[in-house]
């Protein structure tokens, strides 16, 4: 039953019929409805992790979620991560998280992935790291390409949150399952091959207003071109590395 879970579910869907949200489900019947995979999807968002949550919900599955341990230090979501079986990635030491992750696969679980790792500031597929399709093949379990698209109106970086009674549409499509077969790199051209189509099609069908900053560039969007977007990432990176130096020298004075 896990009661937590069903607490976060419930509040979920409140959630989204409280700010008037239209999700629209596409390809469910590609979700399995009994046995482990990787459900890898993409990431524009803040929030894009509860529409598909929902989708899975919607094939009476539970979606169990690889999340960055440092959210371990706030007592609520710790609280949450132990009772939802949420996988705490040390983004500086992976390995404890992705042997979990391989054992989830094997009892049947649906561990949930992003391989971009970080919000994509173009929209558009980032790199993919290798994760995902080492553990697939590992575990040897099916992949199952979802695309969430839509949420990053709602939030995501460098935009204000519009989150209160917000009435957007959002579109969450499921691909088919990709067997593990071949080597890491080419499971992996055959994802990001499977992704790209499902993204371009989902973003063909939700239509691209001119100029739109949560449209990307190559639609006709004031989104920054994915050259552009990976500068951005990297001055963030940079800045955050200055002030962590920064804490850290003032920590040993």
């Amino acid at each position: 039953m896990e009661p937590v879970f069903r607490v976060l579910e419930i509040s979920g869907e409140a959630v989204v019929a409280l700010t008037g949200t239209r999700i629209t489900y596409r390809g469910l019947q590609h979700i399995p409805s009994t046995g482990g995979a990787v459900v890898v999807i993409n990431h524009t968002s803040y929030v894009d992790f509860l529409p598909a949550a929902l989708a899975a919900k919607r094939r009476h599955r539970r979606l169990r979620f690889m999340i960055k341990a440092e959210m371990q230090q706030f007592k609520v979501v710790n609280y949450l991560i132990k009772h939802s079986k949420t996988i705490p990635v040390d983004r500086g030491a992976g390995a404890d998280a992705y042997v979990e992750a391989v054992r989830r696969l094997r009892e049947g679980e649906l561990v949930a992935v992003y391989p971009e790792a970080t919000i994509s500031r173009s929209f558009e597929l980032k790199e993919f790291k290798s994760g995902a399709v080492r553990m697939a093949l590992e575990a040897r379990a099916p992949m199952v390409p979802l695309i969430v698209w839509g949420a990053h109106r709602l939030w995501t970086k460098d935009h204000p949150r519009r989150l209160a009674h917000a009435k957007l549409p959002v579109t969450v499509e499921v691909g088919a399952p990709l067997q593990p077969e071949g080597t890491a790199a080419e499971l992996d051209t055959v994802l990001r091959d499977a992704m790209t189509g499902l993204l371009h099609r989902v973003q063909a069908d939700y239509g691209s207003p001119p100029g739109a900053y949560w449209v990307p560039h190559r639609l006709g969007g004031s989104a920054p071109t994915p050259a552009e977007a990976k500068r951005r990432d990297e001055a963030e990176l940079a800045e955050r590395a200055r002030k962590r130096a920064q804490r850290e020298d003032k920590s040993r004075r």
